[in-house]
């Protein structure tokens, strides 16, 4: 077939009509934005969305920071300010503790020695290395019990021997289930801190790490108060420079100002709100992450002050007569999970879920009535239980009545006035009786001066268990609350604390769960959530595991607001 040649071209366009033109016109536009959107579309086909470097993240936070260092750090300002600032051995992340200053490590496998070997080319923010030396300084500055360091415990028992510039060897006195996670501690530069005292030291408020993020500026007022903290990302931070260029934390004195802030602009996400802000906040749209932190909330029985709790059966007919539900429902407006034993949900969901049968309230107060009328307990003219026993051929009248203790915290208080309405409702009579938190501390906890207690415990490990259920906490300043003894348990906890195998440390703490639901020496309720209004902007954040509000930081070097496109096969 032969093609029309230029001159017969012309000659067609030549004879085209006006109206043919317009008509061609329109037919070549079509084709070309037609041609264009599939190439587009096929460009989109290749192409895919990755983070991208810039932006910025202004964060509140209630308090104002005094020692920004891993080692003294125990206010949430401070840990919040070093889980940026400072990075550890490792890291911990929802996939488990991935390295971070470490290249690698080992452990022996009677599991008292760990040998970790540092990166290559790791530096501080001042641009000096990260050596072996800087890691024995740090971990020497926490176990030194002049300083009192809040990690002081978990270091105690372990001497840092240097093998090279990079490698660091640990030997514990007995084998710690824990020491993976006591080694993110964040790692102080020696030639800083070496320089003076570490309470007096100015690196406390001008901090110097290793971590995802430096110091840039700081914001006092007259009276060298400090108001807030520019932090710029590192670019030489082990795990990659950070997405986001900046983040600045500002500080402010009580949760009100806090939302103040958040509400007119000033900053963008703010941490550790109570139910109710959140729920204020989710109704303007404001997007609100949440995660249930590792503490458990219980009433704790003491058997000392009133024998009543001696008895299993006032015991379990107390725990089928709380509504668990109602008090996270109520008071915490569905931020918390209700409970049943305990160990914190996210540290053992398996064996923390809530196990029996689902029951209707109305159901668990007609079998805890049940079980206290088999143990002889019968409803007075008021409408509460009492018991007639025969002793020394005398009858004496026992009534069934104790009161709770716990802290003037609103939570605290209104979960209490819940649980007095559900044991009055199956004929218990209970006083609640709430005080100042350091009056609480100082006259009730420490003599153990209480009937029960409403009281919660921070498991940030699992191996902190021991410190609130073996037998020698029962007396201050350990804080084995509910006085419990069981030798049972007492070898078990001893035994789970040094087993490294995961297994065979969970079997353990089943066995335990198990000891302390047949002995009932509390009742467990509820496991408060942290909760956090975050920027609309920010991708890449994760709280679905966390152990304190401090580590929705350990993720922040992957935040990111920007994205790039770019194709499939150039993504790493």
């Amino acid at each position: 077939m032969k093609l029309p040649s230029r001159s017969e071209i012309n000659s067609v366009f030549a004879s085209f009509s006006k109206k043919e033109w317009i008509l061609f016109g329109v037919l070549a536009a079509a084709l070309l934005f037609s041609t264009l959107a599939i190439l587009e579309s096929i460009n989109k086909s290749f192409m895919v969305s990755i983070p991208a470097e810039g932006g910025v993240i202004r964060e509140g936070i209630v308090g104002t920071p005094r020692f920004i260092n891993p080692a003294l750090a125990n206010s949430p300002a401070d840990r919040d300010l070093s889980a940026l600032v400072y990075s550890g051995l490792l890291r911990e992340s929802d996939q488990g503790f991935v390295p971070d200053l470490a290249e690698s490590y080992e452990v022996s496998k009677d599991g008292l020695t760990y040998t970790f070997v540092l990166k290559d080319n790791i530096y501080f923010h001042d641009d000096m290395p990260v050596t072996a030396d800087d890691v024995i300084f740090t971990t020497n500055k926490v176990r030194d019990p002049v300083i009192k360091s809040p990690r002081g415990s978990s270091w105690g028992g372990a001497v840092a021997e240097k093998i090279d510039g990079r490698t660091v060897k640990f030997t514990l006195r007995q084998p710690h289930a824990s020491f993976l996670k006591d080694s993110t501690l964040g790692i102080l530069p020696e030639h800083i801190w070496g320089k003076a005292p570490i309470e007096l030291n100015t690196a406390n408020t001008d901090p110097v790490g290793s971590g995802p993020y430096r110091v840039s500026k700081v914001n006092k007022q007259s009276s060298g108060i400090i108001d807030s903290y520019e932090l710029s990302s590192f670019k030489k931070f082990s795990l990659g420079k950070p997405y986001i260029k900046k983040i600045i934390l500002r500080f402010y004195p009580n949760e009100n100002e806090l939302v103040r802030a958040l509400q007119s602009g000033e900053i963008d996400q703010a941490g550790s709100l109570t139910p109710m802000v959140a729920e204020t906040l989710k109704e303007k749209k404001y997007r609100i992450e949440s995660s249930v932190l590792p503490r458990i909330f219980g009433l704790f029985f003491n058997q000392n002050e009133n024998q009543l709790f001696i008895d299993k059966n006032i015991l379990r007919a107390i725990d089928q007569a709380i509504n668990k539900d109602r008090i996270v429902r109520n008071v915490f407006l569905g931020y918390g999970v209700a409970i049943d034993g305990p160990i914190p949900p996210n540290l053992a969901p398996d064996q923390n879920s809530k196990a029996g049968d689902i029951l209707t309230q109305a159901e668990r107060l007609a079998r805890a009535e049940e079980i206290l009328a088999k143990a002889g307990w019968k409803k007075n003219a008021e409408g509460f239980l009492e018991k007639t026993a025969t002793v020394n051929k005398k009858k004496t009248t026992s009534a069934l009545t104790f009161s709770i203790s716990t802290g003037n915290a609103p939570e605290l208080a209104q979960a209490a006035e819940l649980i007095k309405e559900d044991l009055a409702a199956i004929g218990m009579k209970v006083e609640v009786k709430t005080f100042e938190v350091g009056n609480l501390n100082q006259a009730v906890i420490r003599p153990r001066k209480y009937d029960a207690l409403l009281f919660g415990e921070v498991i940030s490990q699992i191996t902190d268990l021991s410190a609130f259920w073996h037998s020698s906490q029962r007396k201050d300043p350990g804080l084995n609350v509910a006085m419990y003894t069981n030798v049972k348990v007492d070898k078990i906890l001893e035994e789970a604390s040094v087993l490294i195998d995961e297994a065979a440390r969970a079997k353990k703490y089943s066995q335990f769960e198990d000891e302390i639901k047949k002995d009932t020496p509390a009742v467990f309720l509820y496991s408060p959530k942290f909760i956090y209004a975050v920027s609309p902007d920010l991708e890449g954040l994760s709280v679905g595991k966390i152990s304190s509000p401090e580590d929705r930081f350990l993720g922040s070097y992957l935040w990111f607001t920007a994205t790039d496109n770019i194709w499939k096969i150039f993504k790493k």
